[in-house]
């Protein structure tokens, strides 16, 4: 199961506050502004700023 619309809505990046969306592959959220994707393992979004990555 992927993750749905209305939980990506009200998801929102820990570190700014901004805007997240879903990767191509749906394996992370990335959001532009601190330009970081959070992964998500299992279907779960792991939120954690020092879980994601920086935008290669």
């Amino acid at each position: 199961m992927a993750l749905s619309q209305e939980l990506l809505d009200i998801l929102a990046c820990p570190k700014c506050k901004g805007d997240l969306r879903l990767t191509d592959q749906q394996d992370g959220l990335v959001c532009n502004a601190c330009k970081l994707v959070y992964p998500v393992r299992d279907d779960i979004p792991i939120m954690l700023i020092e879980e994601a990555k920086p935008i290669a």
